[in-house]
């Protein structure tokens, strides 16, 4: 098992580190991205193991942190630049992937090992609607995967006399439950999504979405509701829904994760995920 890690420069010159998980055989590979949700990392709980998973499964697999979660490259676990999290958007996210899909396509140090005209997405939560967006509009991406993915960018911004203190204070904060940090959230980034609101449309991207989409979700999921992946399911008939039973919204897993052994629901999920892949 190979793991690599690189540096790349992200959003506004911001860098986003890379690690890529595969077995070295000199066979170009299946390439799979997988980008994280809200509040998230690439390290965080069982995602590393998820990356031996998959590379065991003959893929070369790829994940990385948005240069604006409020991680940096020394401390990439956790979020030391809180400032960098409460200027982050999703356009910022989305010019981030693509970032990386382009450092994939254009690497020739990679190209013995990965099949770059052979691209899937994979994003979980927040992270499966920038999947969504981006594999409509980049001809590169093959198949996506939304895992536990959010529908709608703009039902989940603060409302009624939330929103009008919001605008006029500039900030809001939200509590990590797990660090205890008031996680900042500055005006931008309503006004940024309100000025690229038809490209930030889930719904749209995925009614002109002409590749393979499989939806993964828990029935027992607390952060984002079945009915959401029901709602992209019904706004592309086309693509497969899989409901795990008695999974939350994490699939089992949980930050730090300990134990050498997946959580039964991502070992599910990942199951589910090369057998879509490779078909």
């Amino acid at each position: 098992m190979i793991k690599n890690s690189t540096i790349i420069q992200g959003n506004d010159e911001k860098s986003i580190l890379i690690d890529c998980t595969y077995i070295s055989d000199d066979q170009p590979k299946p390439i799979v991205i997988f980008c994280h949700g809200y509040k998230g990392f690439k390290d965080w709980g069982a995602w590393n193991l998820m990356a031996n998973k998959f590379a065991e499964a003959g893929f070369y697999f790829v994940k990385f942190n948005f240069s604006y979660n409020g991680g940096t490259i020394e401390q990439p676990i956790d979020f030391p630049d809180l400032e960098a999290f409460g200027h982050n958007n999703y356009i910022k996210e989305l010019d981030d992937l693509n970032a990386v899909i382009d450092w994939v396509t254009s690497n020739s140090d990679i190209k013995k090992e990965a099949d770059t005209s052979n691209i899937n997405l994979i994003g979980h939560s927040r992270g499966g609607g920038i999947v969504l967006i981006k594999a409509e509009e980049d001809s590169r991406i093959k198949k996506v995967i939304s895992l536990a993915g959010v529908s709608d960018y703009k039902i989940r911004f603060p409302k009624g006399n939330h929103f009008d203190t919001w605008k006029k204070e500039g900030v809001y904060y939200v509590e990590n439950g797990r660090t205890k940090q008031q996680m900042p959230h500055y005006f931008q980034f309503y006004k940024n999504f309100m000025e690229n609101e038809e490209r930030l449309t889930i719904k749209r991207a995925i009614q002109h979405l002409n590749i393979p989409h499989l939806i993964i979700h828990g029935n027992a999921d607390t952060s984002v509701s079945m009915e959401e992946a029901k709602r992209l399911h019904e706004w592309n008939p086309k693509s497969k829904l899989e409901i795990i039973d008695g999974a939350n919204h994490v699939f089992g897993a949980s930050h730090p994760w300990s134990s050498e052994e997946l959580p039964k629901d991502l070992e599910h999920v990942i199951k589910l995920s090369t057998t879509f892949f490779n078909n």
